[in-house]
């Protein structure tokens, strides 16, 4: 018996996997996709169980973890629907895609644990949060769940109501973090950095201002104002970015990103 069934190995799922499969072992996982390509790749690299269809990768599991797309969720549930046992747990990714719809797409009572991890995973460093349907869970179970969780990051338990906030601010925003380093590199090429050396200066930057505000638990408006000297160079550059209406994009883009998740059914 596995303890884990991974059904979609695209950009998510393949970083869920590989990243704890360091932790966890690849003999602890059966994995699927429908592309024998990506199938053939992870099961080269990693020496990992690949199931023939979906419905023979969840036999015989703990955890179905469903890592694919909201569009094919209906079509993959309709194949394992009827191998989910009650001693099975199935963790489900799709943004948007409530519990009790899960639930309800199934066709019978099924626990089940709704997560939002991003791609980060890969090199170990998401975050993912996570909520429980109102079934009961063993200890072990719980504690199994949050092992997998952690062996690719950090894990926060929230509030169902609160996950389409968790996408748009967590789940998705390392688009937005790799598009202002982008940016940000591109101004260095500008003014005649090297490229490779550009998005390194602009990469630590970020990680090592991640790391101070959660570290040192300061409010991020005082360590930016410790960076702002009177009259200096960074306050013209906040002033700049305030000019162009910075914060008020980095909210209109939470506001796509939640209206979309609050929108997928």
């Amino acid at each position: 018996m596995k303890q884990f069934a991974v059904i979609g190995l695209g950009n998510m799922g393949y970083a869920m996997f590989a990243g704890a499969q360091q932790k966890m072992g690849a003999e602890n996982f059966i994995v699927y996709d429908a592309n024998p390509e990506k199938v053939e790749y992870v099961t080269k690299q990693f020496q990992v169980t690949a199931a023939n269809n979906n419905a023979e990768c969840v036999k015989d599991s703990k955890f179905v973890v469903l890592a694919v797309k909201p569009q094919y969720y209906q079509d993959v549930i309709d194949e394992i629907k009827d191998e989910i046992t009650d001693s099975q747990i199935v963790i489900s990714l799709a943004p948007g895609i409530t519990i009790d719809n899960l639930k309800e797409r199934f066709g019978k009572n099924v626990r089940v644990i709704r997560i939002m991890p991003n791609t980060s995973a890969l090199i170990l460093e998401s975050m993912t949060a996570g909520c429980y349907s109102k079934d009961e869970f063993t200890v072990e179970e719980k504690q199994l769940a949050r092992e997998f969780f952690e062996s690719f990051g950090e894990f926060e338990e929230v509030e169902e109501a609160m996950m389409s906030a968790v996408v748009s601010i967590s789940g998705s925003s390392p688009a937005y973090a790799y598009m202002f380093m982008e940016a940000l590199a591109d101004g260095g090429v500008k003014y005649g950095l090297p490229r490779e050396k550009a998005y390194k200066f602009a990469a630590q930057a970020l990680l090592g201002s991640a790391k101070m505000l959660l570290d040192t638990k300061e409010h991020p408006g005082k360590l930016k104002d410790n960076v702002c000297s009177p009259g200096g160079t960074t306050i013209a550059a906040v002033a700049a970015l305030e000019e162009q209406g910075f914060r008020n994009a980095i909210l209109k883009a939470v506001d796509a990103c939640y209206e979309k998740s609050e929108g997928i059914k």
